[in-house]
């Protein structure tokens, strides 16, 4: 069986909260921190490439600290934003609404993007999975429940007519890290998993697994917002003028990762040697990154499609819901010039 150093790495991060500091200081006053979420993945290049390169440092003041910490998991994020232990996080459109809407609108806001697309549904040779009549019996995996290819991949299955076996139907859906979807393909222990970049390539190009489709070509215009930048309501309304330093930040990033596509994959893969202590593959961060659309501008409509889908598989909870009051109304209009394809 083969399984590659970066599975034994990620298993570490499962539960966990690394923190970072970009400067030695133990300084606690949380006037001069602010605490940033993100996951160590190609399809969080954005904070990845922002901290590496010190964009976001060079947009704040000199006696700002940044805290960054670490998930593996959308939801846990959303739960670390509840208890007031990070400012500002990356994560995908799921767990924001979810977050938004189990907060009443008073927890969280959107305040820009930084990709699109970057999921796929990956199967195994021979497993059948091109036909929808042959699902029957099949073990399928996202990440956590609720989590933005969870929402993608129980949707799929409810547009062809099929069930996850606890309501009943005969179609398996597991709920499981990355790093475990992973060894399980490896295995051969499940058929298929819809999963984000690099991990949807990883199965590719290190297992075998056949790509059924990039989740972009099943959406309008072939794009939707999978990270979004989101602040911590009460840390947005103290402190603007941060929030609109790291919005710049971030938009400064977006241009630099698509007029520098070959520096930024060598910065992702400086913070994986730094970060884990461990590179991937070349080719692997570069056919990753050509499935991504690196992006400050959030396609709205697709949030409110999410919000739909995970509404009609009963993750929202409620007989009713508004997004009214998500997106940060003060966030910069973003010119065109940004919407590259990186490859």
């Amino acid at each position: 069986m083969k399984i590659p150093y970066l599975v034994g790495i990620g298993i570490v991060i499962i539960g966990l909260v690394a923190v970072i500091g970009l400067s030695q200081s133990t300084v606690d006053d949380s006037q001069n921190k602010i605490r940033v979420a993100f996951f160590p993945s190609i399809i969080h290049a954005v904070p990845i490439v922002g901290m590496e390169n010190q964009t976001f440092a060079d947009n704040l003041d000199d006696d700002m600290n940044i805290e960054v910490k670490i998930f593996d998991s959308g939801p846990q994020v959303i739960e670390s934003i509840f208890s007031n232990s990070v400012d500002l996080a990356y994560v995908g459109p799921g767990p924001v609404i979810n977050g938004y809407l189990k907060s009443d609108g008073k927890d969280l806001k959107i305040l820009a993007s930084a990709a699109n697309g970057g999921a796929s549904f990956i199967i195994q040779k021979n497993s059948g999975l091109e036909s929808i009549e042959n699902y029957s019996g099949k073990r399928v995996a996202a990440p956590q429940i609720s989590n933005t290819q969870d929402v993608s991949l129980r949707h799929y299955l409810a547009q062809n007519g099929l069930t996850p076996a606890e309501k009943g139907g005969d179609v398996f859906v597991l709920n499981i890290a990355n790093p475990d979807i992973y060894t399980l393909f490896a295995k051969g222990d499940i058929d298929g998993a819809w999963v984000p970049e690099p991990w949807a390539t990883m199965l590719v190009e290190e297992l075998d697994g056949v790509r059924l489709f990039d989740e972009n070509e099943i959406w309008p215009e072939n794009k939707f917002s999978s990270v979004l930048l989101i602040g911590r309501s009460d840390y947005i309304e103290k402190n603007p003028e941060i929030i609109k330093n790291w919005i710049n930040a971030n938009k400064e990033t977006v241009q630099w990762i698509n007029n520098n596509p070959d520096k930024s994959k060598e910065l992702y893969n400086q913070f994986m040697k730094g970060y884990m202590g461990k590179t991937l593959p070349e080719k692997i961060v570069q056919d990753s990154f050509s499935n991504i659309i690196i992006t400050s501008q959030p396609v709205e409509n697709s949030i409110y499609t999410f919000a739909e889908r995970a509404d009609a598989l009963g993750y929202l909870g409620r007989d009713g819901y508004t997004l009214d009051g998500l997106f940060y109304h003060e966030n910069i209009s973003l010119t065109s010039n940004e919407e590259n394809h990186n490859g």
